[in-house]
């Protein structure tokens, strides 16, 4: 086990940062148990951190911060038709999406990035979209995990069911995961349908909307009355997909990212910016397909701030309604585009926040144009208050 002092910890956004006494490097399940040992018995606190991809401060602490990243090997894989593979906890999805991708398997379900470790997207409730789909961590079969005495626990939802569920979405504060046991599907293709809606008709075709694919969402452009529903559904049909380098990388990253510069300075640029934005990108109905994992996943763009909560999918409308009054009818509210809209299968995860309930995730982003703060705390606290009073919950790792 490697272990340093004086570093620097930054998360992917470089929102938060920390410095913790000691930095710890794990290259094996012993190396867990050491850590933790080490940690116990110098009466500190140990905090793992995978990809640091949380906009959040979820990973940052001042004592001992473990570092999972060389725990990323697979450990088995099933015989038969169940396609259980068994992988160590700091092994990153685009990691694991290649290695079900050569056994001629895949994940059921994937949210839009795959650069998290398999045990921080499951301990933070990472999900993708597809009202009959749960979040990541209810395709887990079994975990393994090495509690603050030292003691690996192998749980099961048939063996140990309290701790099993309490233990899939905990924030790492139950131990430290060291391997899972994922139930994999056989690999698929999605046909992946953007059409431009109105969101006064996205509101009243509302159950239509949830469930017209079998992996839907949709995108709200703050300042404008426009949506585009996506629907994605599994197909055998031949990969096709069109990409120009002109519209997708120079205007869609390269000038975007200097418009919301430029719109620092002058605020009044973002209701034009969202509405040329929609018009440019969003405007005209599309349709690709492609493996699963390249239809799932997509660029997220430059740095920003998000922040994401859960409600029931019957309250949403209600959410987005109120939310698109506020940004219309409250001067000086910079919202950037998108606000996204996804959809989760309710689960008995104690810590999830689809627990109980079919779930409607609703996330708004504000873009950090090189870097630079942009003004957002009245937009968010505005959103988080609709969200609450709608009892929605919040994400744990936005």
């Amino acid at each position: 086990m490697l272990v340093r002092k004086g570093v620097v910890f930054e998360n992917w956004a470089r929102t938060f940062k920390c410095s913790p006494e000691l930095y710890l490097e794990a290259e094996s399940e012993e190396d867990v148990y050491e850590a933790i040992t080490l940690a116990r018995q110098r009466g500190k606190r140990i905090r793992v951190v995978g990809s640091g991809h949380s906009p959040s401060d979820l990973a940052c602490t001042s004592e001992y911060m473990l570092n999972i990243d060389r725990l990323n090997k697979v450990i088995s894989v099933s015989d038969g038709q169940n396609r259980i593979i068994s992988v160590q906890a700091g092994m990153k999805l685009h990691q694991l999406n290649k290695a079900l991708a050569v056994r001629g398997w895949a994940m059921p379900n994937l949210g839009s990035i795959s650069e998290q470790s398999i045990s921080g997207a499951i301990s933070t409730g990472t999900h993708g979209t597809g009202i009959d789909y749960g979040i990541l961590a209810t395709v887990i079969t079994s975990l393994t995990l090495i509690t603050s005495d030292g003691i690996s626990h192998t749980l099961t939802a048939e063996s140990s069911p309290d701790y099993f569920h309490a233990a899939l979405c905990s924030l790492g504060c139950l131990g430290v995961i060291t391997r899972v046991s994922i139930c994999a599907v056989p690999a698929f293709r999605l046909a992946c349908t953007a059409s431009p809606m109105p969101f006064d008709e996205v509101m009243e075709k509302w159950d239509e909307v949830v469930s017209g694919g079998e992996h839907a969402r949709f995108w709200w452009f703050p300042n404008t009355d426009q949506c585009t529903v996506v629907k994605m559904d599994k197909t055998d049909e031949p990969i096709s997909k069109t990409s120009s380098w002109f519209k997708q990388t120079f205007l869609g990253y390269y000038a975007y990212e200097f418009s919301l510069y430029l719109s620092t300075f002058f605020p009044g640029m973002t209701p034009f910016l969202n509405r040329k934005h929609f018009s440019i990108f969003f405007s005209k109905p599309s349709r690709t397909v492609d493996d699963s994992v390249n239809v799932f996943n997509f660029d997220c763009l430059f740095r920003q701030l998000v922040t994401e909560w859960a409600i029931d999918v019957k309250q949403a409308p209600e959410a987005l309604r109120q939310l698109k009054e506020f940004i219309d009818t409250t001067p000086g509210v910079i919202a950037h585009s998108p606000v996204e809209v996804r959809f989760v299968k309710g689960d008995d995860i104690w810590l999830s926040p689809a627990q109980g309930r079919d779930t409607c995730y609703i996330g708004i982003i504000i873009y950090l144009p090189y870097g630079k703060a942009v003004k957002h705390k009245k937009y968010w606290a505005a959103y988080e208050k609709i969200m609450m009073d709608l009892g929605g919950r919040p994400h744990w790792a936005k």
